[in-house]
């Protein structure tokens, strides 16, 4: 790995001029494969050659064809950095290091968010930051004009993928090789790719892509991670001591051989400036005490993997704490200072010219510049002013608007950091600063010229704020938190009433990133605030023929099965078109997407979330109390599901699956999506209105109050939107103690066997003990389409929307329809009834062994009660006071997309296999979720952002 010393060895061959590469004759003990043909190095003792930067590995014969260029010089080939969002360190199995080119599997490692980038840990501070460059659009380019490039990766190919070029096999499972497009996913050998066409389609996914020309994202100095929404992870010790850092002078190199016994060898600490020497963060070389003084400053700067002329650097020892010495013996280790118990301290420096020096300048996003960077000479007098000036002028630009630009110093170590440099600040003393604190930070340090003028409108999601409050309250708090006498914003709207969220727009990229620093760590009310920094789409760039999926995850469904698919997804589409929907609800993507004329969704979660994602459409289109996007260019769009719950009945009418189970590919999901039929899901609106209640009348305020009662019946009912099923009696009674279960010891009911069991066991306890639903069908009276329905001897109704009822039972039943009853659908306007006998009949239909008894159907519902009953709506369950409950079609309207028949591949799970490294592995909570209206009880059903996951994504009737 990165981390081991580097033995300096005779047989050097210097690749520089074409590759990067340093590679050594090396005889190998163990089997190995050349990293360019792939084939065995054969023999027991067989030479080949090693770079001594990378560990690429070929045959001599390979030697002079090598196209792969070592990672010390891919930097250099990087025209728009883009920082990797690094996972959590584990061992990862099956891939290679892209450092140092070694399994990922030997030590710790982690892997980007975004895109197939693994490294180790301790090779992660030489990590490229080349992720995919997700929101790359032009101000005042048209679409026509956009074009997009492969983005190609070397190795950690899938299985069996051919080379596009030469349709021969070009991965391998022993070592790093073969290239791939991070976005068409196209594989092709590394001698092969440059036969490829430059310009990228997409590949299977084009129709669902949202295309980066057509996404513009904050200049900010916030971490990519933020602008991705994706949650940090707590790094583990391990990481924190990574190489390199701060090595005891007792360390032992981790060469592969023990050197302190012998005695021709010795371990060297390097610095590469003051400011590593001062945090005491060195490198090893291994050197042979022999050698020169111009072999221990190669093996040093390759160390620190800096390719450039040697001869523009020099060594010096440490002396004392703060002195140096150059070292100019010619066998310099013969007399080099050895402090007492301590290795030999070294110092790596650059020969400065104190008049002079040449600075390279990057065009960036700017338009129509001709060239990727221009050299420009600067003296003592050059200021940054001046080094802008001459910069536009190379680009072909006018440089007497210089003033209309900034100069960014662009770091790209351990990812991008970006600095404004002032105007006035002295070039020549800048750069040698830079040399002088860290010569490896200088070399990856890049000077932009960007134009100042920001096209994007820098807004900003604010969530877990306090809920229902007046727009001037939120601007209160928000003056208050931000520290503020005077609006920082200049706009501020729409406002998520119901969810406590609002969204503020800035003028500057300065004044949203000052505002979301200071957010991000606010706590309002015991809350920590969710803070987002959101992306802008401009529409007019995506082609006529695509429909971007807006894909939606709850990572928390179902035991965190959404981690790994919501990272499959990112990886597989725009990661700006995927959204945790625990990090501030579906608003936030909807919010994203609402300029865009036509899209699709993919919700991933349970039944609960999918009705999460329904409601805050419900928001978009009818404005109600928020201040809504009610411009937005598409109400309706039609909405996918990945069934990541228990019940998911939703999604097995739509047949999507029962569940997912790990097998199926992501890949395949997205294509399902692409094929999926468009269809329209009725909807009902349940009303709860309490029967009024007789009140004393002693006094006239109580008085008052009665006829203010009656006058307003309103403040008794509540309404909650109904997509699968409505219960009463027996099946809500069953979930309801579930839930009640849950609540109490939430962190042991995470598994479907144990959740089904405890469910078994409730209805064992109902069946034998607590008959508390008995004569329902004395208790209750029902109308359906206004004519009373006579009850047979039941304990229980369940009135359907869907042909699907915990966890795919049919209480309607498969039998012929008879006398009335028409063939139910999801889509024709009419609710099934039907009634449960005991605990055992609801135990035999959960088996699906039998069915329910068939008792109505029809296009609205009235129960009257005049007693307290156990209710539950969508598997969310509550005690419903005396009074009535009226089921009637809803105006909110829902389209679904429906997967063709011709894409299932067996079963409920697509299994076939694709190009994706990682087949996601998980388990599901997930159910029916209640959706509140402005009438009722905003936080009915679990809905709010701060309650997110718990959303009732555990299905209600899953009984056993």
């Amino acid at each position: 790995m990165a981390a081991e010393g580097h033995n300096v060895d005779a047989n050097l061959v210097d690749m520089r001029p074409n590759h990067g590469h340093y590679f050594v004759k090396k005889t190998f003990g163990k089997p190995a494969y050349c990293h360019h043909c792939c084939d065995k190095i054969w023999g027991m003792l067989t030479t080949g050659y090693s770079c001594e930067m990378c560990n690429f590995i070929c045959h001599e014969k390979c030697l002079r064809t090598v196209v792969s260029y070592c990672s010390s010089v891919a930097l250099q080939l990087i025209k728009n950095p883009v920082a990797h969002t690094w996972s959590a360190p584990c061992l990862i199995k099956r891939r290679y290091c892209c450092v140092c080119r070694k399994r990922t599997d030997e030590a710790m490692s982690v892997e980007c968010e975004v895109c197939e980038y693994y490294v180790h840990v301790d090779c992660s501070d030489l990590a490229v930051s080349d992720c995919k460059e997700a929101a790359t659009y032009v101000a005042n380019m048209e679409s026509a004009n956009a074009v997009q490039y492969h983005h190609m990766r070397e190795g950690n190919l899938p299985k069996e993928s051919k080379c596009v070029v030469c349709r021969k096999t070009c991965f391998s499972t022993e070592c790093l090789a073969g290239m791939r497009c991070e976005w068409c996913g196209q594989t092709a050998h590394a001698v092969c790719y440059r036969q490829m066409d430059k310009e990228c389609d997409f590949g299977v996914l084009r129709k669902i892509m949202l295309p980066p020309m057509c996404l513009t994202i904050p200049r900010t100095e916030l971490p990519m991670e933020q602008l991705l929404n994706i949650s940090s992870h707590d790094q583990p010790q391990s990481r924190k001591v990574s190489s390199p850092s701060k090595i005891q002078a007792d360390d032992v190199s981790t060469s592969g051989e023990d050197v302190k016994e012998r005695d021709d060898f010795e371990v060297i600490r390097v610095f590469d400036g003051n400011n590593s020497y001062r945090l005491q963060i060195s490198r090893n070389i291994v050197v042979a005490k022999h050698v020169s003084v111009q072999q221990v400053r190669d093996a040093a700067l390759r160390r620190f993997h800096i390719n450039d002329t040697p001869e523009r650097y020099y060594i010096t020892q440490v002396v004392g704490e703060v002195e140096e010495e150059i070292l100019e013996d010619p066998v310099p280790l013969r007399n080099v200072k050895r402090p007492e118990g301590k290795r030999a301290q070294i110092f790596i420096r650059y020969y400065d010219d104190p008049d002079k020096d040449e600075v390279k300048v990057y065009g960036g996003w700017l338009r129509k510049v001709p060239v990727t960077f221009c050299a420009i000479n600067v003296t003592k007098d050059t200021i940054v002013q001046d080094l802008v000036t001459d910069a536009l002028y190379h680009f072909g630009l006018d440089g007497s608007f210089w003033n209309r630009y900034n100069l960014i110093e662009v770091s790209l170590d351990r990812g991008v950091a970006e600095r404004t440099c002032n105007p006035q600040e002295n070039v020549l003393q800048l750069v040698r600063n830079l040399r002088k604190d860290s010569l490896r930070r200088y070399h990856v340090v890049r000077f932009y010229v960007q134009e100042k003028e920001d096209p994007h409108d820098h807004a900003v999601f604010v969530g877990n704020l306090p809920v229902s409050l007046a727009q001037r309250q939120y601007e209160r708090i928000l003056l208050k938190l931000l520290g503020a006498k005077e609006k920082p914003f200049t706009a501020i709207g729409p406002i998520y009433f119901e969810y406590g969220s609002l969204i503020i727009t800035f003028n500057t990229p300065k004044a949203a990133t000052a505002a979301v620093q200071k957010l991000q760590s606010a706590i309002y009310e015991d809350k920590k605030l969710i803070v987002l920094c959101l992306p802008n789409v401009q529409p007019q760039m995506i082609p006529k023929d695509v429909e971007p999926l807006l894909v939606l995850v709850n990572v928390k469904s179902g035991g965190c099965q959404g981690t790994e698919l919501i990272q499959s997804f990112r990886k597989l589409l725009n990661p700006f078109q995927v959204f945790d929907v625990l990090n501030g609800g579906p608003l936030v993507g909807l919010y994203v997407f609402r300029n865009i004329p036509k899209y699709k969704i993919l919700a991933c979660g349970g039944d609960g979330t999918i009705g999460w994602v329904l409601q805050c459409l419900d928001i978009a289109k009818q404005g109600s109390e928020a201040i809504s996007f009610q411009d937005a260019a598409c109400f309706s769009p039609p909405c996918g599901i990945v069934p990541l719950g228990t019940g998911n009945d939703l999604a097995r009418v739509l047949r999507w699956g029962g569940g997912y189970t790990g097998e199926e590919n992501p890949m395949d999901i997205l294509k399902d999506v692409i094929e999926a039929d468009t269809v329209k899901l009725d909807r009902w609106a349940v009303v709860f209105h309490e029967e009024e209640r007789n009140q004393p009348t002693s006094s006239g305020t109580q008085t008052e109050m009665n006829e203010q009662t009656m006058n307003n019946p309103e403040d008794q009912t509540s309404m909650i939107i109904m997509n699968n099923y409505f219960g009463i009696g027996i099946d809500a009674d069953v979930c309801l103690k579930f839930h009640n279960k849950r609540d109490a010891n939430p962190e042991k009911f995470q598994s479907r066997l144990f959740n089904k069991t405890q469910y078994a066991k409730i209805g064992l306890q109902k069946m034998f003990f607590e008959r508390t639903c008995k004569d329902l069908w004395k208790r209750i009276e029902l109308e359906v389409d206004g004519r009373t329905i006579e009850l047979p001897n039941i304990e229980g109704i369940v009135v359907l929307n869907l042909l699907s009822w915990g966890s795919g039972a049919n209480p309607w039943g498969t039998s012929k329809e008879e006398g009335n009853f028409s063939k139910p659908t999801h889509y024709d306007g009419l609710l099934e009834v039907v009634g449960i006998s005991d605990v055992s009949r609801l135990g035999l239909i959960q088996s699906k062994l039998a069915a329910g008894i068939r008792i109505a159907q029809g296009g609205s519902i009235r129960i009257t009660t005049h007693e307290e009953w156990p209710v539950q709506v969508d598997g969310e369950p509550h005690i419903q006071p005396p009074g009535t409950i009226t089921i009637l079609k809803s105006a909110l309207k829902a389209q679904m997309l429906k997967k063709a028949k011709k894409s299932r591949r067996g079963g409920n799970a697509t299994t076939s296999g694709l190009n994706q490294p990682h087949p996601e592995t998980s388990e599901s909570l997930s159910g029916p979720l209640g959706v509140p209206s402005t009438l009722g009880d905003p936080h009915h059903g679990k809905t709010t952002p701060d309650n997110t996951a718990a959303d009732s994504d555990e299905e209600g009737d899953a009984f056993l």
